[in-house]
């Protein structure tokens, strides 16, 4: 179960006395507070080069003993351990519905393209939209492959792909890589089962229904917007295929091929059928959005009990993952622990995001349990800015100041959640203002964040081309998903 964040009903002064320090008293000092917990956290993050994990701990620990959080609320006490500490309940709260979710939809992602699965599906659409519309075929395999996979994995493996499809057009690599770049970013940001939108759910308690709903509402215009754009700017901008990370993908290619025999996955002749790859990537998507509006199609029932447990995310994303286990894995031959070796590779990488995502569920719990929360809810009331703008300029700031999305999308969730609270909104209003700090968290992609110089680098694009590209793409994903979701966020 999640962690609520609802905000507190009392003042919003801190009802503790045990904390080490208070700057001032009331509204003010939690303020004050507030203001030198941002700046120590973006100062960890962006000076010191302190992990991110770490640097959300210390900030959540700072901020709750100068807010006037005693230490035994902060971590418990030896002589209770029955006692559940703030900081317990937040890592907790959030990871107990996050890891899963996470770790499901990791090895899904991972049997999808050591399966060849990826190549497959921008094969026929290739073959399918033909040499003149490539980049719109290139676009398309972003989007669809972007759902299950990681945006840096997405890269690695689709990069050779766009070398292939610009060679034979003889144009501007970024005609090819931009689309492709739009459709994986979009769906990292706006989709589960993707850490951002699922950390942001947990924290503000949706329905994953209704963020894979608001998700593809607001983000299919933004992609096509970044279609587009990436159309007019790849035409103005010439950008050769990188020859050297053309052989580095294929020396790549065989280092994997060989570590793929080494686990026992033999490379199959026969390429895996689209509507497999398909069916497996939709499954988690259908069961999750029939799940979620059962409720309203139909009345207490079996039927809709059954719709409810399939759609459970962890039971829909563990069914899709043992039909590719099945369809990609067994079926084609491989061994059991084939698929087991390339699980367990897959969720390596994940640690980190968990870590970061459970302290920002410490950060929220300690701006609920100090009163921190409550008294930036009542100055943002008194702004008069709607709550869906506050929450998307909170994380355009985050994210432009420090460069990671997901450090962006927590720490804001955790900032606007009493607002959303004292509102009594609907879900849908809430999807879409967690498609809001979504958005935000993806504006303006600059050298502070990892996934700039991964564009620079394995589409050979210098420093100033990719700020011209990709930095702008970002932006135009970011400010038309937004907009449509503000728009929505009327009528909802």
């Amino acid at each position: 179960m999640s962690l609520s964040l609802a905000a507190p009903t009392t003042p919003a002064a801190p009802p503790h006395t045990g904390g080490l320090l208070l700057l001032l008293d009331g509204t003010a000092g939690l303020l004050t507070v507030a203001a030198i917990g941002i700046a120590l956290l973006l100062f960890l993050i962006i000076k010191a080069r302190l992990q991110p994990f770490v640097a959300l701990l210390a900030v959540s620990i700072a901020v709750g003993l100068l807010a006037g959080l005693s230490v035994t609320e902060l971590f418990g006490t030896v002589q209770r351990s029955d006692a559940v500490s703030t900081v317990e309940s937040g890592m907790g709260g959030i990871l107990g519905h996050v890891a899963i979710i996470i770790g499901l939809g990791t090895m899904l992602g991972a049997i999808l393209e050591v399966s060849g699965g990826a190549e497959v599906l921008a094969t026929r659409l290739l073959n399918l939209f033909g040499e003149r519309r490539a980049p719109l075929a290139m676009g398309l395999t972003g989007l669809i492959f972007g759902i299950p996979v990681f945006f840096d994995v997405g890269i690695f493996v689709l990069a050779p792909l766009v070398y292939a499809a610009a060679k034979r057009g003889g144009k501007s690599i970024l005609l090819y890589c931009l689309p492709l770049l739009a459709g994986l970013s979009m769906t990292h940001a706006f989709l589960p089962p993707h850490p951002g939108p699922v950390a942001a759910a947990a924290l503000l308690h949706v329905q994953l229904g209704w963020v894979i709903l608001m998700g593809i509402v607001c983000g299919i215009p933004a992609v096509l917007a970044a279609w587009a754009f990436s159309a007019w700017i790849g035409k103005r901008i010439f950008v050769a295929v990188p020859q050297d990370m053309v052989e580095a993908a294929e020396e790549a290619k065989r280092a994997v091929a060989a570590e793929q025999r080494a686990a026992g996955v033999e490379p199959q002749e026969k390429p895996v059928p689209l509507g497999t790859v398909l069916a497996i990537i939709g499954t988690p998507l259908v069961l999750i959005l029939a799940s979620t509006f059962s409720s309203i199609a139909l009345g207490p029932s079996t039927g809709r009990s059954v719709l409810e447990f399939f759609g459970t995310p962890m039971v829909a994303l563990t069914l899709a993952l043992v039909l590719a286990y099945y369809l990609l894995g067994l079926r084609r031959g491989w061994s059991r622990k084939s698929l087991e070796t390339v699980s367990t590779a897959s969720l390596k990488p994940v640690g980190n995001i968990l870590l970061v995502v459970g302290a920002g569920g410490i950060f929220g719990a300690v701006l609920k349990a100090s009163g921190v929360a409550q008294a930036l809810s009542d100055t943002f009331n008194g702004v008069g800015l709607p709550v869906i703008v506050l929450a998307y300029l909170i994380s355009v700031v985050l994210r432009v100041a420090q460069g990671s999305a997901t450090v962006a999308i927590v720490t804001t969730a955790g900032i606007v959640a009493p607002l959303l609270t004292e509102g009594h909104h609907s879900q849908a209003f809430v999807a879409l203002v967690i498609m809001a700090i979504s958005a935000g968290s993806i504006f303006a992609s600059h050298v502070n964040d990892g996934g700039f110089w991964m564009v620079a680098k394995y589409f050979g694009i210098s420093e100033r081309d990719t700020l011209k590209t990709w930095t702008v793409l970002e932006t135009v994903l970011s400010v038309v998903g937004f907009a449509v979701a503000a728009v929505l966020s009327v009528f909802v």
